[in-house]
């Protein structure tokens, strides 16, 4: 959704030089979930409002259908504009009975009958962003409410926030209050709910405010939004990339950073562009939850959303976000090591030309040489000693796994921090 974030300037404090200059990485998340990061579905960046019951259900039907279920795409997520303007005389949520006339607890149980898992929104303030009843207030009994519905993930939006209850705190402290409320009452919920939060987006761009949310956002949260609205053009694309590509030390299983919806499928980006978001995305252990008429995926669509080699990337156990290594031109050089001391590397070409780029072994943590180089798109390998050059296209990636040439001793390990953005 479109976010209305006029009603918080009053509580940003715009200093300091750098996002994250104040803010330390957070603890843990208490509630054990989300160890990889989410997959599937939210309908926001492709419809908006423009939802229904048959939209739920016929998304659930493609993804089984099309195999991506099996590829771990389970999450089928509803966003703003499900339910009625007004809670009904017992304060409980209700569903807009036009749009969902057999109710979203008849939903859920449809989406746990295929095997999916059911995700619903909320925000934590006075309305939602597009005016529907907020949560706040009525923390115990939507959480109830959500229970009983079998809800599987909670998306809790940050449009309208409550400030005006805590005086003389700040946008962060506010935040954590509420945000950490919600997640003690969803932990007693008996029922194992994946929570996704918004504050971090709501101050992107003021860097004391930012930092300050990101010092305790993954103590309370399993992911949570770093940029602003995702579209399907490449500047949004682009944007949300540089917005979350230097979060890499708040990542970790359980916690995710996340630069919003996958555009794959929708018209406002080339395929070479939504194969880059789909890379992109993957390197930095983002949730992929597609947003588009997942009924209607063209092949080459369908095709890039299956590539098990760069899912398996995402997934990847390890649970660590690449850092950007190096920046040669227009080329992003993105690394991360894998389970079983492999390394995903990823040239990211950002510019309007095609581009060559080199990186040493050594800038990305690789301590031995030769290795084998898998071209992730294209299935191709390579032994190569010392440095990798590659060329890549226009708004286009070059993504490899790299492992050592023979034996099983691994040859790769993180290559170390160093300041303003890691090794060169």
């Amino acid at each position: 959704m479109r976010r209305f974030r006029l009603c918080l300037m009053v509580f940003l404090c715009v200093l300091g030089t750098s996002r994250l200059a104040l803010a330390a990485p957070p603890a843990r998340s208490e509630n054990g979930l989300a160890l990889r990061p989410p997959m599937g579905f939210n309908d926001w960046a492709h419809y908006e409002c423009h939802i229904s019951q048959r939209l739920f259900v016929e998304t659930a039907r493609a993804l089984v259908r099309t195999g991506l279920a099996r590829l771990g795409y389970r999450y089928v997520n509803i966003d703003d504009c499900w339910m009625a303007r007004h809670r009904n005389a017992q304060g409980q949520l209700v569903a807009r009975r036009k749009l969902f006339p057999r109710g979203l607890k008849w939903l859920g149980h449809f989406l746990h009958a295929h095997g999916l898992k059911f995700g619903i929104y909320e925000d934590a303030g006075y309305k939602t962003c597009q005016g529907r009843p907020g949560m706040y207030g009525h923390i115990r009994e939507d959480v109830r409410t959500f229970a009983a519905w079998g809800v599987d993930y909670l998306k809790l939006d940050y449009c309208n926030p409550p400030a005006n209850r805590y005086p003389g705190l700040d946008f962060s402290r506010v935040a954590h209050r509420v945000y950490a409320a919600v997640s003690r009452a969803l932990r007693h919920s008996g029922r194992a709910i994946v929570f996704s939060c918004s504050p971090p987006a709501y101050v992107y761009g003021h860097p004391r405010a930012y930092a300050e949310v990101m010092s305790w956002i993954g103590s309370v949260c399993n992911l949570w939004r770093t940029d602003d609205d995702v579209y399907d053009a490449w500047k949004s694309i682009l944007a949300n990339y540089q917005g979350n590509v230097e979060l890499w030390r708040y990542a970790h299983p359980g916690a995710w950073n996340d630069p919003d919806m996958l555009e794959v499928g929708n018209r406002g980006l080339t395929l070479r562009e939504q194969r880059t978001q789909f890379s992109l995305w993957a390197e930095m252990a983002a949730p992929l939850l597609i947003s588009t008429d997942v009924a209607r995926l063209s092949p080459a669509a369908l095709a890039i959303l299956s590539n098990r080699a760069v899912i398996a990337v995402d997934q990847d156990p390890l649970g660590i976000q690449a850092r950007r290594v190096r920046r040669e031109g227009s080329i992003d050089i993105l690394s991360r090591p894998l389970v079983g001391g492999a390394h995903a590397v990823l040239f990211f070409n950002r510019g309007p030309r095609a581009a060559r780029a080199t990186v040493r072994l050594a800038t990305l943590g690789i301590r031995r040489s030769p290795v084998l180089l898998r071209n992730l798109w294209s299935g191709k390998t390579a032994v190569v000693r010392g440095r990798i050059t590659v060329r890549v296209a226009s708004h286009g990636v070059a993504m490899f796994r790299i492992r050592a040439v023979g034996g099983s001793h691994p040859a790769m390990r993180p290559a170390p921090a160093r300041p303003g953005g890691g090794p060169s």
